[in-house]
């Protein structure tokens, strides 16, 4: 939690006027007992009616400011705990933006979904417990121990007894449940997985008949989440009983030994029913500190899983030189590799080995092998998603480690393998490639991906609302819009991974076509399993296990390349190929 607090560095104020407000609202508590053992001693006593009265309206006046302090304790405590809850998600939210590819694969999406939503509300919610209740209960509890020890020493050693016992209990319980509410957050984050799964492959599950298969797996993981979720309800249940115990057997010893007391008339009947009084209020207040441990466990432990993602340091930074910097020089390949390797975090193989070739302005790469042979993750390097573990990457003669990112990629259109449209209007997913594109802009990328049609097919045009993911368009609709979205923003790099797979032929060499008339200068990188999307290009890579087979044009690479001439031979017929 130490970590966290920063984020309430805003809410000083907050954080210090609800406690002192929770004090004088104790404070009070702690006299009403006093003034209660007066109505009984002397107006009881006396048979003083005027007395009563006006001891009582004294009671009524305690009772309204102490309401009135508790209300405005529960309104600081809950600005500052919104507040930090609202700073504390929007400094995780952008972290985890700031995370490159490699640690948001080592988190997990669906860990970090939780992490977001529900540890953080944990969080929250102990913190505004905290600052109503940290400081009152211990101050109830001492408070009421020394007003004890101010009315009878001898009967207040009770107090002494319950008290420590009563911290043992709570302790004991504290510690036990803490790394449990861990494994309920962790067990918490395989539902969350798994459920989201099975939604997002819902039409395959349907597809092959494993409705019945994933219900048991989600029955089980839940089961388990379930399970720890009771067997730590059941500890922290104990809470409450044993401290009711605890504390009513002290009361029974005060009664006990406050009325040998009255008898020898060391103190009165009203010092007697003050003492009980001053019991009782050590129980409520250690069942509302029973409860703040109980929410502040779960605070821990959710706190502990936010450090967790605090701490994974972004593997990828800024460059300390800034593109703007340096001349960019007509000389220089637009993008080039050199002796580049590179492996995922925890891979035991390089995904990519020794890759070396350069790639001209205005060139069209293309780029095709086997599945699995690292296509991707090459022209991932490009835009920096991922560092290399050796060699170099370089976009207009300069390392890409040494570009400030932003710099890097408005220069590179990233269009990926799987098609992701957000909720919101055409034109406001085409802005996101541009956010002050015009719609002659929108209208002229749409035009190039061949996805103009779309858009004129809509009775509101560029206004038509995308559902979430694109569900309402079909495999073929997305990946062009996708494609007109990079393409808004006119960058020097275009990168299609795969992003025309689900187009007819007819399309896609429309699309090729319109990429070579509508977009001079542009280095173009397509990555395609279809020989007839790359062959055409200015030079092809051909990657086989990691490494390059081949480089060259398509010709060069028929009479050079057996891993390419196999491709080609097995989707073409010899006429095409030639």
């Amino acid at each position: 939690m130490k970590r966290l607090l920063p984020f309430l560095s805003g809410y000083k104020k907050e954080s210090i006027i609800g406690p002192l407000f929770k004090l004088l609202e104790a404070t009070f508590e702690l006299i009403v007992p006093l003034i209660m053992a007066q109505i009984i001693d002397v107006g009881i006593k006396n048979q003083d009616v005027p007395y009563i009265w006006k001891m009582g309206v004294v009671l009524v006046a305690f009772g309204v400011l102490g309401l009135s302090c508790s209300l405005l304790a529960q309104y600081f405590a809950a600005k500052a705990a919104v507040g930090f809850g609202t700073g504390l998600r929007h400094a995780l939210f952008q972290h985890i933006g700031e995370l490159s590819y490699a640690e948001i694969d080592q988190a997990g999406s669906s860990t970090l979904v939780v992490r977001m939503t529900s540890d953080i509300n944990q969080v929250q919610s102990g913190v505004n417990l905290v600052l109503r209740l940290f400081l009152r209960s211990p101050f109830i509890v001492v408070g009421a121990m020394i007003m004890a020890f101010t009315i009878d020493v001898k009967t207040a050693f009770i107090f002494l007894i319950t008290v420590p016992l009563l911290a043992v209990v709570i302790y004991g319980i504290m510690m036990l449940t803490i790394p449990l509410y861990k494994k309920v957050q962790k067990s918490l984050d395989e539902v969350l997985l798994s459920t989201r799964e099975n939604l997002a492959g819902i039409r395959v599950i349907r597809a092959f008949r494993t409705q019945e298969r994933e219900k048991v797996e989600f029955e089980e993981k839940s089961t388990v989440l379930m399970r720890f979720q009771q067997l730590v309800g059941k500890i922290s249940a104990l809470l409450n009983p044993l401290t009711y115990v605890l504390v009513n057997l002290g009361i029974i010893a005060v009664v006990w030994y406050g009325g040998s007391a009255v008898d020898t008339g060391r103190i009165t009947q009203g010092e007697v029913i003050a003492l009980v009084n001053y019991m009782s209020q050590i129980l409520l207040a250690l069942v509302a500190l029973a409860n703040l441990i109980v929410s502040f466990t779960k605070a821990v432990a959710s706190a502990g899983r936010i450090n967790e993602v605090f701490a994974l340091v972004p593997g990828i930074r800024d460059g300390e030189g800034g593109a703007s910097e340096k001349k960019e020089e007509k000389s220089v390949p637009r993008v080039e590799m050199r002796n580049v390797t590179f492996s995922y975090q925890g891979s035991k193989e390089p995904a990519l080995s020794d890759i070396t070739f350069s790639a001209a302005e205005g060139e069209t790469i293309g780029i095709i092998g086997s599945t699995g042979c690292g296509k991707s993750s090459l022209v991932n390097l490009i835009p920096r998603f991922y560092d290399v573990d050796a060699g170099q990457v370089l976009v207009n003669g300069m390392d890409v480690r040494e570009w400030k990112l932003h710099e890097l990629r408005e220069k590179a259109g990233v269009v990926p393998q799987k098609a992701v449209l957000f909720h919101g209007t055409i034109r406001e997913n085409m802005q996101m490639g541009k956010a002050d594109a015009t719609d002659d802009e929108i209208r002229n990328a749409l035009k190039t991906a061949q996805a103009l049609e779309i858009v004129e097919s809509k009775p509101e045009g560029l206004n038509t609302m995308v559902s979430e993911g694109g569900k309402n368009l079909s495999g073929g609709q997305k990946q062009r819009l996708t494609i007109a979205r990079a393409l808004v923003r006119s960058p020097q790099i275009l990168i299609l991974d795969d992003s025309a797979s689900a187009l007819d032929f007819a399309t896609d060499s429309r699309l090729r076509k319109a990429l070579l008339e509508d977009t001079p200068g542009m280095t173009v990188f397509i990555v395609s399993q279809r020989a007839a999307s790359i062959m055409y290009a200015d030079k092809i890579i051909v990657l086989e296990d990691g490494r390059m087979a081949g480089f060259g044009t398509h010709k060069e690479l028929l009479n050079s390349c057996g891993v390419y001439q196999e491709i080609c031979y097995s989707q073409l017929s010899k006429e095409e190929v030639r």
